[in-house]
């Protein structure tokens, strides 16, 4: 089973660039949608709506993230899976960086580090 989102959730994210570099990812739900498990390099995370998110990893820790629009944050190498817990569709463009821990789970907190 692949943890790469583009290919486990592809009705929610989809590649809108790539090179060698980054890849850029365009995520959309729903209300009362959710994800299956998968995992994130270290990205830069920038929403373009308001939302809330109930974020859950294997081991079971979970976490509420509420995040407004035009907000943008570090994302640190995580495997998650997400649930839409508010009133309004979550929007985000993720711009993941090759050659890191994309295979690590994050030692931080699960979800966004330093938005602002």
């Amino acid at each position: 089973m692949t943890l790469d989102p583009v290919v486990s959730n592809p009705n929610f994210y989809k590649v809108v660039f790539e090179n060698e570099h980054v890849r850029v990812l365009e995520y959309f739900d729903e209300p009362g949608q959710h994800t299956t498990p998968h995992e994130h390099p270290d990205s830069v995370m920038y929403t373009l709506s308001s939302f809330q998110r109930r974020l859950h990893t294997e081991d079971g820790h979970i976490r509420d993230v509420v995040i407004p629009a035009g907000t943008t944050g570090w994302l640190a190498a995580q495997q998650h899976a997400g649930h839409n817990t508010g009133e309004t569709n979550t929007h985000v463009i993720f711009v993941e960086l090759k050659g890191s821990r994309a295979s690590s789970i994050a030692a931080e907190p699960l979800g966004p580090q330093a938005l602002g």
